[in-house]
């Protein structure tokens, strides 16, 4: 006797992919702006964990962005290539790398609000649904993550 097996959820009705398009087509709006700034969007968002936290270790950085640290090393070497950070040996770690934003990384923050203005432009949407989807987002993200551990959203 077999297991009887079900078909696949049509991906229209699958949340999961709901949200993977959704992410896709988001980076697709930015890609205009970023292409702009000199950036892709894993680089903006590393820039966006250091312009809240500066002089973060990579695993830090890591950990924020839920990411492993070696996936960093490269965007890492191109945004300082590019004169958006520096990274330094911490003095009391040689083992621990310290990312710090130049001049030009902090000034690029301020051209980067645009992202979000282009975000509500393109969706439509009121900036209150688009905050109210974000938190549901945020939640069901921690949630899954408490099920899985090795992660907590960063504070």
């Amino acid at each position: 006797m077999t297991a009887k097996t079900n078909p696949p959820v049509p991906l229209d009705d699958q949340l999961c992919y709901a949200i993977y398009s959704a992410g896709i087509a988001i980076q697709r709006v930015y890609k205009p702006l970023l292409d702009g700034l000199g950036l892709t969007y894993p680089q903006y968002l590393v820039l966006n964990v250091l312009w809240r936290e500066d002089g973060l270790t990579v695993g830090g950085i890591a950990d924020k962005l839920a990411l492993e640290s070696s996936t960093l090393t490269p965007l890492l070497k191109r945004l300082e290539a590019a004169g958006f950070l520096h990274r330094t040996r911490n003095p009391d770690n040689e083992r621990q790398v310290v990312v710090a934003l130049t001049d030009q990384g902090r000034a690029l923050r301020g051209q980067a609000g645009c992202l979000g203005n282009a975000l509500l432009e393109a969706s439509g949407q009121s900036p209150a649904h688009l905050g109210a989807m974000n938190r549901d987002m945020r939640e069901l993200r921690d949630a899954l993550y408490a099920q899985l551990g090795g992660w907590s959203a960063p504070s």
